[in-house]
């Protein structure tokens, strides 16, 4: 799903201009405040643990569907994925 440029100003109440001249500083580097940490962006990593990928096919209609009910949770289709199976084993005393 796309979302427009007017539709993100009409969601956050900016105009593309009042956007710009907030991303300026940043853009520049010139971000305000102290860094108080590492920035971390995506899934924790597992440290000590070897990962393997897991993949299926299955219907656009059903990825869809997935991609619609992973994004009302906030989450991203692999995050959803990850979270159902863990709930599943937990519920079955296997995780």
């Amino acid at each position: 799903m796309l979302i427009t440029e007017k539709e993100l100003n009409e969601k956050f109440g900016l105009t593309s201009e009042e956007v710009e001249a907030l991303a300026a500083p940043w853009d520049a580097g010139e971000i305000p405040g102290k860094p108080v940490g590492e920035v971390m962006v995506g899934r924790p990593l597992l440290f000590g643990v070897e990962l393997k990928s897991v993949g299926f096919k299955e219907t656009e209609e059903k990825i869809e569907a997935i991609d619609r009910r992973a994004d009302s949770l906030g989450m991203h289709r692999s995050e959803y994925l990850r979270w159902l199976i863990d709930k599943d084993l937990a519920s079955a005393s296997v995780a």
